[in-house]
């Protein structure tokens, strides 16, 4: 059955008339439309859809129930700078995985680096257990791994998310969004082996722009979520 028509959006790569923002109902309509540019991927054994928390889980919720596939959460932590939080010189993941920016962390001394990466861990391992309480932990060996997140405005996050999954062992990882800023994809195409993204605006502005709803996904609407994939 086709997608409601308020949910439904351009072909893959299209960017919306300048002064067009909502594109989407809501996250739901969203993971559906993204579904569809997914295709090839459904019914194989070999891939798990990761939602980035939070706002992605709602839209891979969906993508992993249209492509049959099992569904996951990826929790990724950015290393910021002490003095500057915002600019990250890497992130960490699952199973102690840690991925560095070494032009940024060379500006740093080990202490500093050490003290935001066991802050960062902290808060990671509070998430995984409130998020994953009764799951193994998580192993992307030899599988392909679909990152889902509701849009990409810097794509600071979803890079980091990107190079997680590989160090997870994925074999193949696939970034996949409903909207992002076309520089920010072009960041992604760098270090993803594929960016799926049926929108890409040209003024981008927030991701809040291209949803028509779009309310703050808490933590009990993730494990729930979670607890039917």
């Amino acid at each position: 059955m086709p997608p409601p028509e308020e949910s439904r959006a351009p072909a893959a790569g299209t960017r919306l008339a300048k002064g067009v923002d909502t594109a989407y109902r809501d996250r739901t309509a969203a993971g559906e439309v993204l579904a569809e540019h997914l295709t090839p991927y459904a019914g194989r054994p070999d891939v798990t859809v990761l939602g980035l928390v939070r706002g992605g889980v709602p839209v891979a919720a969906v993508v992993a129930e249209r492509l049959d596939a099992p569904l996951d959460v990826l929790v990724v932590r950015k290393l910021g700078v002490p003095s500057a939080p915002e600019l990250a010189f890497g992130a960490i993941g699952p199973g102690g995985v840690m991925v560095r920016n070494e032009a940024i962390a060379d500006l740093l001394t080990p202490a500093e680096i050490e003290a935001v990466r066991q802050s960062a861990e902290a808060e990671l391992t509070q998430r995984e257990q409130r998020y994953r309480p009764n799951r193994p932990a998580l192993s992307l060996v030899g599988r392909v791994a679909i990152v889902v997140d509701d849009g990409l405005a810097t794509g600071a996050t979803a890079r980091a998310a990107v190079e997680v999954a590989r160090h997870l062992g994925a074999s193949r990882v696939v970034m996949a969004a409903p909207v992002g800023a076309p520089e920010a994809l072009a960041r992604l195409r760098e270090v993803a082996d594929e960016v799926v993204c049926p929108l890409a605006p040209p003024d981008f502005g927030a991701v809040s722009r291209y949803y028509q709803r779009f309310t703050q996904v808490d933590d009990d609407e993730v494990v729930a979520l979670l607890s039917r994939g």
